[in-house]
């Protein structure tokens, strides 16, 4: 028989986290199916309810993942993750190299610094600064993958995701990236449309942002703030 293993955010144990290095061929069947041959691959367990499947290259993108809230069977070498959907993700282990679990403690989260922590909040308080009827939803919007900065509606009522950044690089486009991807996953939100808010965007981030169909916004600290700049101005 084999072992069910409830993954939930709600666990009555410490939250751990499991790392398994192991040669092992993946299936998905949902919405649409996917197949990995067998190769060798790092397979990530959380105990926020997702289990992904990674190789050594693509950074920090998965080849493959169930986000939370998902169940994992396992029996014997073979590891059935299903989700509330029906989803299925199926991975079949022929040898396992690697098989460590770490609990890691609370997470205090990110800490912006003063600039970005008042930024968010002023753009919130101005949040027809992103445009004609936006309206604003929450600030802090959570996700599985942590906060969105501000959770927004244009005038048209789509969801908007909006990340603040101080100075804006590759990075930062790199983070609203991951938020968007996991946000249109949502039905409830999808489609959801990203903005890089910043007070300064660099070139390379911008060109990225723009490439991937994410609207850049340069923001002025002073004019939020309701504060006239003292440099002379043309209009």
């Amino acid at each position: 028989m084999g072992s069910t293993r409830p993954v939930s955010p709600t666990l009555s144990y410490p939250p751990r986290v499991r790392l398994v290095i192991a040669r092992c061929q993946v299936d998905y069947a949902g919405r649409l199916t996917a197949h990995l041959p067998m190769a060798t691959r790092l397979l990530l367990v959380k105990s926020d309810g997702s289990v992904s499947v990674h190789s050594d290259d693509r950074a920090y993108k998965p080849l493959n993942w169930m986000s939370p809230p998902c169940w994992l069977i396992e029996d014997g070498k073979l590891w059935i993750v299903e989700n509330k959907q029906g989803e299925k993700l199926v991975i079949s282990i022929d040898e396992v190299f690697h098989d460590h679990s770490q609990a890691l403690g609370a997470e205090p989260g990110l800490q912006k610094d003063g600039v970005e922590a008042h930024l968010q909040e002023l753009l919130a308080e101005h949040i027809k600064t992103l445009g004609d009827g936006y309206t604003l939803v929450r600030r802090e919007f959570p996700t599985a993958i942590g906060p969105v900065d501000i959770m927004a509606r244009d005038a048209d009522g789509r969801s908007v995701a909006v990340e603040i950044k101080r100075r804006g690089e590759i990075d930062g486009v790199e983070q609203l990236t991951r938020y968007l991807e996991l946000l249109n996953r949502d039905p409830l939100l999808a489609p959801v449309q990203g903005v890089f808010a910043a007070q300064i965007i660099k070139p390379q981030a911008r060109t990225l942002a723009e490439d991937r169909g994410i609207r850049c916004l340069t923001l002025d600290y002073d004019e939020l703030r309701g504060i006239e700049s003292d440099e002379f101005r043309l209009f």
